[in-house]
């Protein structure tokens, strides 16, 4: 059973930078693709980011293209993401995501889901 484990979250200003961490236990981390996805209050869970099995392939919502970047430590069973100049409309629960796939790019696509860790943005 895989488990994933986020870190990282916190309050910022807008313009800010976070990074967070997804620990994955169980399973071979190293053959599944990987992603993050949030949810803000009232709004269904969107994707964010993913990146393929080998680090090779990465993909982003619009939203975040050119300000987050994604990225995993297959030695050390992390992935993390990257998040540059925030915006208030980045608030929400981000989750970490794993796939028994070694490339998935949707919601559909992801196996296995971590608890999530709260980002806020104040303006």
């Amino acid at each position: 059973q895989v488990q994933l484990v986020e870190s990282g979250g916190g309050l910022v200003q807008a313009g800010g930078s976070l990074r967070l961490s997804c620990a994955a236990s169980g399973g071979t981390f190293g053959r599944r693709a990987m992603g993050w996805f949030r949810q803000a209050p009232g709004k269904e869970r969107e994707f964010v980011a993913v990146i393929s099995w080998s680090g090779g392939s990465t993909y982003y919502a619009t939203s975040v293209k050119g300000r987050f970047s994604i990225s995993r430590d297959n030695a050390q069973n992390t992935v993390y993401l990257l998040m540059n100049n925030l915006k208030p409309e980045d608030t929400a629960v981000y989750y970490c995501a794993a796939s028994d796939r070694l490339i998935a790019t949707s919601r559909d696509g992801m196996d296995y889901w971590g608890k999530g860790t709260l980002v806020t943005v104040s303006s």
